[in-house]
């Protein structure tokens, strides 16, 4: 029992002292949205509640008038602010170590080294498998909101507890290949057709100083960009988007590319405004370690690692997606 307590202590310990930097390798920047957020600090932690209640500024304050001298000033009350909900979903993953394995490695400098490797495994899994979540359409048991949820291909459903075919403003934009937005016949996208799928859709998107700031393509969809790009190529440094390594530019927004394996659909790119795109989680559940656990029927010590939380967007008219 002694051996099997030094390593829950100890992994317990490690993870609470390095958690910051397990999260920032693994999870918080291991793609280009989740980084891009949380520098924008769109990353909320909150306390609890039944749902997630995010507020929205849906419609304009109707008080607004041109006066002169005397005139009476409208003082009708504007209702300007709703709220989309977000049911709490929960991830977990546990840091296992059999009790042969900590024997074999028994000893301070042993369970360290043994702690380190098995902290390291699970906080990539984690990381990989919400990447995967962040993009995914929240069908799947107690999956989040995923970019498939939020921006859907059809622009509409219901999301937050809103229904978008009855509220038009909760619509998000979608630029169809086949059926483009600028009107005419379908386009096959390509290397000299990419741009002009874009510059509509990035029309759509721009409204003032709201505009997209982050462009997530998948692989065919990025090497037409780049294609195109061939003879005004410009990269950003690396270290503005350390997710995604190496971006281009699009008026402004960073073009990333994102794999299959990282959960972005075929053909597809996602015009983001992540001013209006978060992730929330609880506090107290926030790649948090519960009290460490003894396995009932099995030689072997269990340390979870839990999250709950949602994706949640506050304004999808300024979301947009591009697809074949």
């Amino acid at each position: 029992m002694g051996a099997n307590s030094s390593f829950t202590e100890i992994a317990a310990i490690t993870y609470r002292h390095f958690k910051e930097k397990y999260l920032e390798d693994n999870v918080s920047h291991h793609t280009a949205l989740h980084q891009r957020l949380a520098e924008k600090d769109r990353v909320d932690l909150i306390s609890g509640g039944f749902e997630i209640q995010v507020p929205l500024d849906y419609a304009e304050n109707g008080t607004y008038q041109r006066y002169s001298g005397y005139d009476t000033l409208s003082i009708a009350q504007s209702e300007v602010f709703t709220a989309a909900n977000f049911a709490w979903k929960q991830v977990a993953i546990n840091v296992v170590a059999s009790g042969l394995e900590i024997r074999q490695n028994s000893g301070k400098e042993g369970v360290i080294k043994l702690v380190k490797n098995k902290l390291k495994n699970a906080m990539r899994t984690a990381g990989n498998n919400f990447s995967v979540d962040m993009y995914s359409d929240g069908t799947t048991a107690n999956q989040i909101n995923g970019l498939q949820a939020l921006v859907s291909d059809a622009g509409t459903g219901t999301v937050g507890g809103i229904n978008s075919s009855t509220y038009t403003f909760w619509k998000s934009i979608l630029q169809s290949a086949a059926s483009p937005l600028q009107g005419g016949g379908g386009i096959t996208p390509s290397a000299t057709t990419i741009e002009s799928l874009m510059l509509p859709l990035w029309l759509n998107l721009t409204r003032n100083n709201d505009m997209p700031d982050l462009i997530l393509m998948d692989d065919t969809y990025f090497t037409f960009f780049d294609n195109s790009q061939t003879s005004i190529q410009r990269y950003t440094n690396t270290t503005d988007v350390k997710a995604g390594t190496t971006s281009l530019k699009y008026k402004g927004a960073d073009v990333v590319y994102d794999s299959s394996a990282a959960g972005m659909p075929d053909a597809h790119a996602y015009f983001l405004n992540t001013d209006y795109i978060g992730v929330c989680a609880h506090r107290d559940a926030n790649w948090t370690e519960v009290p460490e656990k003894s396995s009932v029927n099995q030689d072997a010590q269990v340390l979870p690692i839990i999250w709950q939380g949602n994706m949640t967007v506050s304004n999808r008219s300024l979301q947009g997606v591009m697809k074949a």
